[in-house]
């Protein structure tokens, strides 16, 4: 498709192609989800954490997960060794969701899990916890990030090769579609595309490219674009040109909307109007002079308010250095509500549309992402361009230049390469309590030993069974996990059946 403009003076917010926003009154109505991104140790600190955050004002959970459970690894797995617990919380079966949980009336609060190889199994054991609690699926709001693409593209949290990557994902369409139907069911994330070294435009282009992915996925399928479409949701980055980022939100309004109606024929409106959760730039962050990623995250914050996010996580002052400290993490929040109640982010939709700047700028990216999808496009589209490689050289350029821009001043980082001062101050930093791990050791161990071990190795054989097939993998799986068998143990099944995908060996 050649880009064209499609703004109208006459748009209104809630119209297409929905430059001004998904909804007419946007945060009149509604304002967006605070949503704090956390998760540390063991099950039983980070529901600690959630507790304190809901009862200091958060209105949505978020879940970040350590690097084993992302990986598909139990935390008494050799490979998960020095990492249980470090940059998120371990979990490794139902036992573990149920002390994560605990307390929280999932019937009644919106949650956002950060997961994308092992999507699947993190919503099932949700779901069996909730169905303990006695909230019927159908209750059950959230998002399951569960965007696998951008594992091969930027962060490298891939387990299987991306065909049955893709498989997984659209079976956990289906199967929300069917049990669990106000639930998002992929949250197409740009955030670590943009934290891998892309420009704005590339951001944009490449996240979209990726959604083209999926829809086509999901119609080959068999699914409708006008119902899986209303149940998409992305995530973008917010960086610090605040002008640039404003902009790049309102262009993916418009690029979307016409991306499901011109290719995919969706008619329903809330298939055509993206809606995204927003998070302040990890990479901008600084180990010098952390206090000035205070004054960086309230920018890029209001920057996403300004673009019209449906949810927002800020990150705290010392994430260069550590998981955020419930102090950093305070901050945060507080400063999300004193955007909300003190800057008057409430009083009007896209307070910026109009402006001769933002107008252009939302024009300019607009037409470079047209162009950068018309190369994804010419290669066959966002699989088998990441197959090949191309994505992630794109990418890898773009850093490559940011940090030579860097390194000779003509881009200014304060308090790095300028404005820089020798201080003796510390930060105090979140430490992980070593017992948090021995506990988590512990407790999957006797998940192991008081399980009923002949009804899992059936549960375990079923879904070995079902990998080769074109069944849904999502019910054995929920059977399995149901059995106690452990997110480890599922994902090695299906490593036998799918084998492991080897990004060195890939691009050769």
């Amino acid at each position: 498709m050649a880009f064209k403009p499609v703004y109208g003076d006459g748009e209104q917010p809630g119209e297409y192609p929905y430059t001004r926003g998904p909804y007419r009154d946007m945060y009149h109505g509604r304002p967006w989800t605070i949503r704090q991104y956390a998760g540390f140790a063991s099950a039983e600190e980070s529901n600690e954490r959630y507790r304190y955050l809901l009862g200091a004002g958060q209105t949505g959970l978020s879940i970040a997960f350590d690097l084993p459970t992302q990986l598909g690894y139990d935390s008494d797995d050799p490979r998960a060794l020095g990492e249980v617990g470090r940059t998120g919380v371990a979990i490794d079966s139902l036992a573990d969701m149920r002390i994560l949980l605990d307390g929280i009336p999932l019937g009644d609060v919106s949650t956002s899990m950060t997961i994308n190889a092992p999507a699947s199994l993190l919503l099932l054991l949700y779901e069996l916890v909730a169905e303990e609690q006695g909230v019927a699926p159908s209750q059950l709001r959230g998002t399951v990030q569960n965007d696998i693409l951008k594992e091969y593209v930027a962060r490298g949290n891939y387990i299987f090769p991306p065909r049955p990557s893709m498989r997984l994902t659209t079976d956990l369409f289906a199967y929300c579609a069917e049990r669990i139907p106000k639930w998002n069911t992929i949250s197409i994330s740009g955030y670590h595309i943009r934290e891998a070294g892309a420009s704005a435009t590339q951001e944009l282009a490449f996240t979209l490219a990726n959604g083209i992915a999926y829809c086509a996925a999901a119609v080959d399928a068999g699914l409708s674009p006008d119902d899986f479409g209303a149940r998409l949701s992305f995530f973008f980055n917010a960086h610090n040109d605040f002008f640039v980022e404003v902009a790049k939100f309102r262009a993916a309004r418009r690029l979307w909307a016409r991306i499901m109606k011109e290719r995919f024929g969706a008619t329903n409106p809330k298939a055509l109007a993206l809606r995204f959760h927003a998070q302040t730039g990890g990479s901008t962050l600084t180990a010098q002079q952390p206090e000035n990623n205070i004054v960086r995250v309230a920018l890029q914050a209001f920057a996403a308010v300004c673009g019209g996010t449906q949810s927002l996580h800020t990150n705290g002052f010392d994430e260069a250095l550590a998981l955020p400290t419930q102090r950093s993490a305070r901050i945060a929040l507080r400063t999300q509500q004193v955007i909300a109640h003190e800057a008057g982010a409430l009083d009007t939709a896209d307070p910026l549309g109009g402006s001769y700047f933002i107008e252009a700028m939302t024009d300019e990216l607009e037409r470079g992402a047209w162009e950068v999808i018309g190369d994804v496009d010419a290669r066959g589209g966002a699989v088998e361009a990441i197959e090949r490689g191309f994505v992630q050289e794109q990418i890898e350029q773009s850093a490559f230049e940011w940090q030579q821009e860097v390194e000779r001043g003509d881009r200014v980082i304060v308090g790095v390469n300028k404005y820089e001062e020798a201080s003796d101050e510390r930060t105090e930093l979140l430490r992980i309590d070593p017992e948090a791990e021995r506990r988590q050791l512990e407790r999957t161990a006797r998940v192991r030993l008081e399980r009923d071990a002949n009804e899992a190795e059936r549960a375990l054989a079923a879904v070995r069974e079902a990998a080769p097939t074109d069944a849904n993998l999502l019910p054995p799986m929920r059977d399995a996990l149901r059995a106690m068998c452990t997110v480890g143990e599922i994902c090695e099944t299906l490593r036998v059946e799918w084998g492991m995908y080897d990004a060195v060996r890939a691009r050769a």
